[in-house]
């Protein structure tokens, strides 16, 4: 299936509802607020955004995977800033009571997704492929979806299920919170791009790459057709046996974060099978499309991931002369802690709102994005489809910004047209992500 990009509604109207939430509802989430906001709730506190690095960000044991996710601490998001602009109210410090982060409306208006989301993903599944148990993974998906006014998906309605690597729903890994938090985060920005999606969340016993690669093959036997990844680690001679072993499946959209520790190649990403997920700073703007985007870079040491593979072969349909191997990333999305995005958690924190940053966000966000385009056609490998509309209007492309040094300019710095930290954009629409 094909699309053309959609009529972009103004930030400030046009929204179409989405799920069955009533009309007073639809009005707050149109400011990106849920239905417990009181008028004071854009007010928090301005100041530079502080994060940290979630704890699954630190390998639990030698060899360990890990997430690529930053939790915001404190400061001004950008969300905040822009309901403060829209309030004239006096910022003041955020607490777990409230979002502070992009809503679902904020993020289908930047990327062109709002008709889609209302109408495409039904009867589609994706796979989030996460280590260790999150007891409250599906307490907080509910949290999140009703108070966005997003439709139930729960066990009982069939729309939500949660497995160990093996298939079992009753014999799970040990819990976790520093997981538990990533979790949250890929389940909340699935549902956020597409709603209509059935969610299956597989659990790996470990961070290792057997477990999760394990883990990546029963989501794909299960029936998911979009299987999103938000973790990763150094390139190793021993990933490419790993890429047949477990990421090699036509016909489904792999999704992997490309990684949050700036220039540098990493690995499930320069898988030649999936689709490598780059991260930008995304800002309101006055442009037509109602937003900007640049490569996402804190410091020398945090910032989207790109780079040449040393081990993984250049896929025929990847065309950069620079990189004779894998070149890392495909596509990108949303990636900045201070361009965050809101999550609901529950497990090991205090239960509440938090902003999430990382290409944690942006992975699950383009595998919602392949959700809304429809099945892939068999024996296709996905990450090839936004290649056939590189620089037409099906993507937005990133043009400004860089995450380290590198001696081929665009393996680090953003270009016209393709560059490693952003790929060929983010999407405008679901045409770019449809076979």
């Amino acid at each position: 299936m094909r699309s053309t990009p959609p009529n972009r509604p103004s930030i400030r109207g046009g929204w179409r509802r989405i799920g069955t939430a009533a009309a007073a509802t639809a009005a707050l989430l149109l400011a990106g607020f849920g239905t417990a906001v009181q008028a004071d709730a854009a007010a928090t506190a301005s100041g530079k955004v502080t994060y940290v690095a979630t704890p699954c960000a630190t390998p639990k044991h030698t060899g360990d995977l890990t997430c690529k996710s930053y939790r915001v601490t404190g400061g001004l998001t950008a969300f905040q800033k822009m309901q403060a602009a829209k309030t004239g109210i006096t910022p003041k410090a955020a607490d777990a009571s409230t979002p502070s982060g992009y809503s679902p409306t904020n993020l289908l208006s930047a990327y062109g997704l709002t008709s889609a989301a209302a109408s495409n993903g039904s009867g589609e599944t994706i796979a989030i492929v996460d280590a260790y148990n999150d007891p409250n993974a599906e307490s907080d998906l509910a949290t999140y979806r009703s108070y966005y006014g997003l439709s139930a998906c729960t066990t009982a309605n069939g729309c939500f299920k949660k497995v160990s690597q093996t298939g079992s729903t009753t014999s799970l890994p040990s819990s976790d919170a520093g997981w538990s938090e990533e979790i949250s985060l890929d389940l909340d920005m699935a549902s956020a791009i597409c709603p209509l999606c059935n969610i299956t969340l597989v659990e790996a016993t470990s961070a290792s790459y057997a477990n999760l690669g394990t883990a990546e093959n029963e989501a794909v036997a299960l029936g998911a057709k979009f299987v999103s990844n938000s973790y990763g680690g150094s390139e190793s001679s021993s990933q490419t046996s790993y890429d047949t072993s477990y990421y090699k499946h036509a016909g489904v959209a792999i999704t992997v974060s490309a990684g949050d520790s700036g220039y540098g190649a990493e690995y499930p990403a320069t898988s030649q099978y999936v689709t490598a997920v780059g991260g930008t700073k995304l800002s309101t703007s006055t442009s037509t499309r109602g937003w900007t985007e640049s490569v996402w870079r804190t410091s020398s040491s945090e910032g989207t991931g790109s780079g040449c593979s040393s081990y993984d072969a250049k896929p025929s349909w990847q065309t950069d002369t620079g990189c004779t191997k894998r070149m890392e990333s495909d596509v990108s999305a949303v990636a900045d802690p201070a361009t965050g995005v809101s999550v609901y958690d529950s497990y090991g924190v205090t239960a509440g709102w938090y902003t999430f940053g990382g290409t944690s966000v942006s992975a699950p966000i383009i595998a919602g994005v392949y959700a809304l385009a429809g099945t892939p056609a068999s024996g296709t490998y996905p990450a090839q489809y936004p290649y056939d509309y590189a620089g037409t209007s099906s993507l937005n492309d990133v043009t400004s910004g860089y995450n380290g040094s590198c001696s081929t300019a665009y393996f680090c710095t953003a270009e016209t047209g393709y560059d490693g930290p952003t790929g060929w954009g983010t999407p405008e629409g679901t045409a770019a992500f449809a076979n």
